[in-house]
């Protein structure tokens, strides 16, 4: 799903959200796409999107939000959720230690499931909740950098990180494809060969010799 296109957007990013349920997936997404916070909100039935347009490093990215049940018995549908994804959010609540355990199982599945290149941030959310934490945010530091993953904690009801925590993820995922790409026209360029229904005029005094020939890129 890192696409690129010629119209509205340069790149269109598919990111997930994963977690056990009640960690507030759902108003993460709310929160980023829609600025919006429900404190009713329902457990989320099987899977459900958003999208929201920004600039990252002078490109124009089209994040598409997924958002997945995290009750067990949705568990079956969730490997062609993570199919074309680029990014992962792992979130668990900070007060709820047992959803901080369940992080080991949940990176388990998307590194069974998703691209081996995908960049993955781990969030503890609800932080706004501090009195009444259960997981200590070194703790959580600490299982990010030994996954080798991002880590932020977040509020979705205070609006704290939420808009970090994606700029983050998607410059690092546009840095990614950026140098893909520029690996890619390097090999291209690497393998042109002159003569190839392409003229270069050595003898051209305008210096424009290599405009519009093989080496021009």
């Amino acid at each position: 799903m890192a696409s690129r296109v010629d119209h509205e957007y340069d790149y269109l990013f598919k990111i997930v959200l994963i977690g056990d349920s009640g960690v507030g997936k759902s108003n993460i997404l709310s929160r980023f796409t829609r600025n919006e916070f429900c404190l009713e909100s329902k457990s989320t039935i099987g899977v459900e999107f958003a999208t929201r347009t920004l600039q990252i490093e002078g490109k124009t990215v089209k994040a598409q939000i997924w958002d997945t049940a995290g009750q067990e018995r949705y568990r079956a549908i969730t490997s062609a959720y993570y199919r074309g994804a680029v990014g992962a959010f792992l979130v668990y609540d900070i007060t709820k230690k047992q959803t901080f355990d369940n992080v080991q199982r949940w990176l388990r599945e998307l590194r069974d499931h998703a691209d081996s290149n995908i960049v993955i941030m781990m969030t503890g959310n609800k932080s706004d909740l501090n009195h009444l934490r259960a997981v200590a945010e070194e703790d959580g530091q600490t299982l990010a950098e030994k996954e080798g993953l991002s880590f932020l904690e977040t509020s979705a009801l205070e609006a704290l990180n939420i808009e970090k925590a994606f700029q983050t993820i998607l410059t690092e995922i546009h840095q990614i494809i950026s140098k893909k790409a520029l690996a890619a026209q390097e090999a291209a360029a690497s393998t042109a060969v002159p003569g190839q229904g392409t003229t270069i005029n050595v003898s051209d005094s305008s210096g424009n010799a290599k405009r519009g020939g093989c080496c021009s890129s």
